[in-house]
């Protein structure tokens, strides 16, 4: 901390030396780290609000900390433990400080508050989702103790004090209540002048906005645009000069301008701006987290008296045409819907910022550009870990599953004005959300005109799920599961591939021999899809993102923007699975990747088409000999063939672009390889390895970049594998492991199947043979020894150091992200083009039907709440769409109602030329019917008969709704023929 306020320091007197002498400041914000040092009772006792209430006997605790951690997926969310909980801390702020203002900054509680300093009320916060401060100036000592006490009220149905309102989103469902003050805590020093910070609950205050305008991305070039809010609670005018230095990731200054002198008077507010213009730039991309340092410096008299320090990344986005555009560059969305809590075995949400970046890092390592955080807000620690790993997010305020209105509307725009306002300076925000279930167009206009009052030159786009529509000011939108194209704004599923799978469950053949989809039933009903294998698991994901891979930027006019699936890790929330907690995850919950990451891999490491050689073998090579099955192979290259014990096997099938099967394939010991060939050249191949017996347990330590630091909160992470005697894991291995762990930390263990699920248990089974167990630090370094045993096998032992951690009175200056850096894995200037056009589309110029023709332009509107439909009468029941001139067709696409449902007999001609006739397929949107080119103007959709219905148009088994077209009320709906939209499409090499 020192350093960089020395540095800062030496920024400002480096722009106003003249002589080379560097003038020092004489005052400079100091920030120092609150977390340490504080105790925590559970239980309500109103006497401890008092300076000299006796906390002795309560726990120690350093923060972040929710008090029901131990739950944390060993109860499921219903069942967390809520009610109150108190917090006390002790502190001493020196003699020094006397003269400066003196704030608190929290990141986040859960759920209410109540705040004494010194035994007197200070405040409340009571959203439970945003960061929020107070002003302790007046109420705080100099040079002895001080004591914070804090009473967290987490219950389900907590009300706001003023209004008896409850909050929308305080959900047994999805937002999983760890309570407490489970986000990190700061203690802020500042002069009388100053600049303040972005804290509007509470404050009242907006802090410093960074943003870059003017782009020029190829030569790499922008206008820098800074502007900071100042106070002055000083008694007298004074003249401020503002300064701004932007120095490089590694501190080198790359460009400084300032603003013209600005007079501010006693009591005044105002906000300052300069601008420069900076070259050679790093735009910020995906995976590609590059951060500069923006000094934001105010100057009195020519002295240095306030430097604000904002950490950010400068890119271009684009939201048109129906793609996202990143650095001018198109790009397919393709991520997670994640829960906000971001949840932990045994620890709940309330973990050190480098395992932030492991859980966010390996997303990007997945393939994946977007997180889209679910329901709430995400912490700031996330935030700030999706600008280092290079991963776009998509931000909620807080909702829950539909619109309201009054003062719970109200509070859903308040938490989204203090979230733009405290996060708008970060590059991976790239999406506001306003709901999670569509808005209406009067809540949509408020929404955005907050964000364009606070975040107007951000580049980011405002929406919704939903907002389907074409006539409404959301920028963006997109249905839960279903495939949805425009040619305007982007639209992009925003949690599809919803099944369950264990991780412990490799397929039918492996120990445990779990039967695919078996389970117990869900609601009284079957619940196959959320009772996988891993390998139908993979599968299900492989053939969900082929819907919208197949409608992808590079295919026509009206495109699928992209697609997140629901979830990324395990999650604390509504399950429907075998386990109590949801198990959708393409890592499991201690984040070991399952196959269903690696199969992600394969299908989205890419910006659209240009995909990085990627193959995987699904399941492993440990059977028994009487064992043959179907092998399955992920891969976006051309071909693949497959190999065991170097006898070829072929290529294989493929379907839904990315999957290769090789059917029944009799196991043998020894080697299976796949390799990928692309343009008929080897382009990537992967093998897995007959393992021997067991005869060893291994451990791994993952741990911070900079070590594992004694402050009472950081974790580390240890692996624990059977092995063979060469050192192979056991991938069948299911040996319960024995540890032991001797100095100072404390066991918080991991998660497998089992009583309790083995939260907090120092005996667990390794699932596939692997796991993973955390230990938290103690608050005294020292040395950790970690013993793991098992039956026969040879014990492993570990040992790690901790490292010591500085507190004074009560305060630290060693930062919760001190030694993360960016990563820069990505290239963030790919000279390869993501895509290639790869057909003609046609332009519609009008429609004739025979009937309802009034609606006839509705199939080819760019809107999908609208369409055509016929009146149930046969002969009328179909529509033709003509082009201005004569065009060479090969291809329709079409979106048909109750596309989930129906399947329709139809029949196609172009012009008078049948080219097409047979029954439209059931799916999840669109559909592309293929034909031999034929020349002609108009192209005509029959309905021959009455569709086929199938499948249930109710709810999913949880009573979501779902989604299966334009509702209506049907009149004899067999008989119809609905479509939403359509597009002709025609070859490349089209015939003028």
């Amino acid at each position: 901390m020192k350093l960089r306020l020395l540095f800062c320091c030496m920024l400002a007197g480096v722009m106003l030396a003249k002589a080379g002498q560097p003038k020092l400041p004489e005052v400079v914000r100091a920030k120092f780290n609150f977390n340490p040092g504080w105790v925590m009772q559970v239980g309500d006792n109103t006497a401890a609000a008092a300076f000299g209430f006796d906390d002795k006997s309560w726990k120690a605790v350093t923060l972040p900390h929710a008090f029901n951690e131990d739950d944390a997926f060993k109860k499921p969310i219903q069942d967390l433990t809520t009610g109150i909980v108190w917090y006390r801390k002790h502190f001493t702020i020196p003699n020094n400080r006397k003269g400066q203002k003196v704030f608190l900054e929290f990141e986040g509680i859960r759920q209410a508050g109540e705040f004494y300093l010194n035994g007197q009320w200070i405040g409340r916060h009571e959203n439970g989702i945003t960061a929020f401060g107070f002003d302790i100036t007046d109420s705080v000592k100099f040079g002895e103790e001080n004591v914070l006490a804090v009473r967290i009220d987490n219950s389900w149905d907590y009300h706001e004090k003023e209004s008896n309102s409850g909050y929308q989103w305080n959900d047994k469902n999805f937002y999983a209540n760890y309570g407490g003050i489970n986000k990190n805590v700061y203690l802020h020093f500042m002069p009388k002048i100053y600049q303040t910070l972005p804290l509007y609950s509470n404050l009242h205050t907006k802090g410093v906005y960074v943003y870059a305008s003017q782009f020029d991305v190829k030569d790499r070039s922008a206008l820098i645009n800074v502007q900071s809010e100042i106070r002055n609670e000083s008694d007298k005018q004074v003249n401020i000069t503002y300064i701004v230095t932007i120095a490089d990731k590694d501190g080198a200054v790359i460009r400084s301008f300032r603003s013209m002198d600005n007079p501010i008077g006693p009591g005044e507010t105002r906000i300052v701006n300069a601008s420069g213009r900076a070259g050679s730039l790093h735009f910020w991309s995906w995976g590609y987290g590059y951060l500069y340092q923006v000094y934001s410096v105010l100057m009195i008299n020519g002295k240095t008296v306030d430097i604000v320090r904002v950490n950010t990344g400068f890119r271009k986005t684009g939201f048109s045409n129906g793609v996202f555009q990143l650095n001018d560059r198109p790009m397919h969305l393709k991520g997670y819907a994640q829960r906000t809590t971001n949840e932990w075995p045994a620890i709940g949400n309330a973990v050190p910022a480098w395992m932030s970046d492991h859980s966010n890092g390996l997303m990007v390592e997945s393939g994946a550009n977007l997180v889209r955080w679910m329901h709430v807000t995400p912490w700031k620690q996330d935030v700030e870990s999706c600008d280092r790993m290079g991963l776009m997010e998509a931000m909620p305020a807080g909702d829950s599953e539909k619109d309201v209105d009054g003062r719970r509307w109200e509070q859903r725009v308040e938490v989204m004005r203090d979230a733009m306002i405290y996060n708008r300076n970060n590059p991976s925000i790239v999406f506001y959300e306003c709901g999670n279930k569509g808005i209406s167009e009067e809540h949509m206009k408020q929404m955005k005109e907050l964000r364009d009052q606070w975040d107007p030159m951000g580049g980011r786009a405002i929406g919704s799920r939903e907002m389907l529509q074409k006539n409404t000011v959301a920028e963006y939108g997109g249905e839960m599961l279903y495939i949805n194209k425009s040619a305007g704004k982007p639209l992009w599923a925003m949690e599809y591939s919803r099944d369950e799978g264990l991780r412990k469950y490799w397929d039918e053949f492996s120990p445990p021999f779990h039967k695919e989809g078996v389970g117990p039933l869900y609601k009284g009903q079957p619940a196959n899809e959320y009772n996988h294998n891993q390998d139908a698991h993979a599968i299900e994901d492989v053939t969900r993102w082929y819907d919208f891979w197949k409608e992808r930027p590079g295919t026509g006019k009206r495109v699928n923007a992209g697609a997140v699936n629901i979830i990324f890790s395990e999650s604390n929330t509504h399950y429907r699975g075998e386990s109590n907690y949801r198990t959708s995850g393409e890592v499991d919950a201690m984040r070991i990747p399952k196959d269903g990451f690696y199969a992600h891999q394969a299908m989205w490491d890419g910006w659209v088409d240009d995909l990085t050689p990627h193959i995987h073998i699904l399941g492993h090579w440990n059977y028994s000999d009487s064992v043959t099955k179907d092998i399955h192979v992920v891969s976006n290259a051309d071909r693949v063939e497959l190999f065991v014990n170097e006898r070829s096997y072929g290529f294989a099938q493929q379907t839904s672009r990315f999957l290769y099967t090789f059917k029944r394939v009799k196991w043998q010991p020894g080697v299976i390889r796949a390799v990928g060939y692309t343009y008929n050249k080897k382009s990537c191949e992967t093998e897995h390895v007959t393992a021997g017996r067991p005869v060893a347990v291994k451990l791994t330590p993952i741990t911070a970049p900079k070590g594992w630091v004694a402050n009472g909160a950081d974790l580390a992470m240890v692996q624990v594998e059977v092995v063979d005697e060469k050192g192979n894991r056991c991938p069948t291995a299911l040996n319960t492991i024995q540890f032991a762990v001797d100095g100072p930390a404390e066991w918080r263990g991991g998660i497998a199947q089992g009583p309790d699920n083995y939260i907090l248990s120092k005996e667990l089974p390794v699932e596939c043979g692997v796991n993973r167990v955390l230990l938290r630090s103690a608050t005294q370094a020292g040395a950790v020894t970690i013993k793991a045993t098992s039956g026969n096998l040879t014990p492993a032992t570990l040992q790690l150091t901790t490292l010591p951690f500085e507190v004074k009175e009560g305060l630290a200056v060693q930062m919760p992200d001190d030694g993360l850096t960016g990563s820069l894995k990505k290239d963030n200037k790919p000279d390869v083009e993501p895509y290639v056009v790869n057909r003609l589309p046609m332009i519609i110029a009008r429609a004739t039907a025979g009937c309802n023709q009034d609606k006839a332009a509705e199939a080819f509107d760019d809107d999908e709440t609208t369409d055509w439909f016929s009146n149930g009468i046969m002969d009328s029941s179909w529509i033709a769409f003509e082009t201005e001139y004569i065009n060479t067709f090969n291809a329709i696409t079409l979106k048909l109602n109750n596309f989930r449902t129906c399947s329709y007999p139809i029949r196609i001609l172009v012009d008078k030329k049948e080219v097409f006739k047979g029954n439209t397929p059931r799916g999840l949107g669109y559909f592309t019917i293929e034909f031999a080119a034929y020349r002609g103007k108009k192209v005509r959709v029959e309905l021959l008969s009455a569709a086929d219905v199938k499948g249930d148009k109710g709810t999913e088994m949880n009573g979501k709704k779902l989604g299966d077209g334009v509702e209506r009320e049907e009149q004899d709906g067999k008989a119809r023929l609905s479509i939403i939209e359509a597009e002709l499409y025609g070859p490349l090499n089209q015939e003028p």
